[in-house]
């Protein structure tokens, strides 16, 4: 039997639910404050930069210590009491103690930590980041635990915890509505899903609950969004923004990085439900759509019934952009994980005057950027933080790119 991996954190006489204090250290990349113990690593749930507070062991790794802070002996000016009295026991958010004008500057230093990694892209101006006009109720989805007693919550991401939620802040009144109903009441299931517009009063509980009495319609397949004026189906399983107000801002973002005049050919990539097609059309020649989910096309066609000059074309984006012959400005949103690598070189072949890099992992962003930008074939003008998700560590970007002969010759 192969013996245990031994780490350095396994010497320390510290178990779960020890106590002790510390002085803390920056930011890491997942929200979490970065201290160590006897030269042991800790990241620290709670925390802000310089404090000296007590923390809890929530759970010891083999080469690492997962740790909240229970006790500020020494706060910080940027500390705030988090507005949720589930804070801490739940990680879905991570700055909940942070006032909200700080939370704004951590997101944007934590996108030109990314590009540092990247010596080309070191002087990339990043502007400051967009706030979330909601910066509690904002969140159109949810996806929810189910415990063993039909209660509903989420789970601790460290200790594996289930934590019973009553209410959760981020999310918008009608999902915390369809929480009240059902708590308690679901036993025999494991997980379930909301999604919910407040402009269309619309919404999509999935699967189909167990018959609980609560009076809660659910089992459907679409619910109805709205950006703007317009309105878009969207399936249970299609992407859509969590955060409707901060997507109208990274449309007026995208829209300002193509700079588009009505004559130009416009590729939308990994295109969803079809927010970019529909809402770049009224300033575009043609408009071709690429999504390679079946249920999002699907949606993205029949929301885009009404524009003659927009099209969508089923496949994945590394397969289909390769083909393309003709795009004078391209708008990319990629998975988390960003786009992968011949997909990029498929971009920098089609030679587009103008792209829009949209992304949520700053990491991947600036990867994919210097891959884009290699050999000065394409310049980052610059880069717009938006607050797509407050109260975490998480940020949504635009980025601007234009090819270099395009700039050159006064076209972009």
């Amino acid at each position: 039997m192969p013996r245990r991996k031994t780490g350095i954190a396994d010497a320390l006489a510290l178990d779960r639910g020890d106590r002790f204090e510390l002085t803390l250290g920056e930011f890491g990349g997942d929200g979490e404050i970065l201290a160590t113990v006897e030269g042991v690593p800790a990241a620290v749930h709670g925390g802000l930069p310089g404090e000296r507070v007590t923390v809890e062991v929530v759970r010891k790794y083999h080469d690492s210590l997962a740790c909240r802070v229970v006790d500020v002996l020494d706060p910080s000016p940027d500390r705030r009491d988090p507005p949720c009295r589930y804070y801490g026991g739940c990680t879905g958010c991570q700055l909940q103690h942070v006032q909200y004008g700080r939370q704004l500057q951590i997101k944007r230093a934590r996108v030109l930590d990314a590009l540092r990694a990247y010596p080309a892209l070191a002087g990339t101006s990043v502007l400051p980041t967009l706030p979330s006009p909601m910066q509690l109720r904002y969140r159109n989805h949810a996806r929810f635990t189910v415990g063993r007693l039909g209660e509903v919550g989420f789970v601790n991401r460290h200790s594996r915890g289930f934590n019973r939620i009553d209410e959760c802040l981020l999310m918008q009144d009608p999902i915390n509505d369809v929480l009240a109903r059902v708590q308690a009441r679901l036993k025999g299931m494991t997980q379930f899903s909301v999604r919910a517009s407040t402009a269309t009063g619309d919404r999509l509980v999935q699967p189909r609950l167990i018959d609980s009495g609560c009076g809660v319609d659910s089992g459907g397949s679409t619910y109805w969004e709205q950006i703007g004026d317009r309105r878009f189906r969207v399936a249970g399983s299609s992407f859509f923004q969590v955060n409707t107000a901060v997507a109208r801002q990274l449309i007026d973002r995208v829209k300002a990085a193509l700079a588009l005049d009505g004559t130009q050919i416009v590729i939308d990539a990994y295109a969803g439900v079809g927010v970019f097609a529909a809402m770049l059309a009224s300033s575009s020649k043609r408009v071709i759509g690429i999504e390679d989910s079946a249920s999002a096309v699907d949606d993205a066609r029949a929301n885009t019934a009404d524009l003659p000059n927009v099209e969508f074309v089923m496949g994945r984006t590394e397969a289909l952009l390769p083909t393309m012959r003709e795009a004078d400005a391209v708008a990319m949103d990629p998975p988390r994980s960003g786009c992968q690598p011949v997909a990029i070189e498929a971009l920098r072949a089609l030679g587009p005057a103008r792209v829009a890099m949209v992304s949520c992992e700053p990491d991947a962003l600036a990867r994919d950027l210097d891959l884009l930008c290699r050999d000065q074939l394409f310049a980052v003008e610059w880069i717009q933080p938006a607050d797509m998700f407050p109260q975490t560590y998480h940020i949504e970007c635009v980025a601007s790119v234009v090819r270099s002969s395009a700039r050159a010759n006064g076209r972009a």
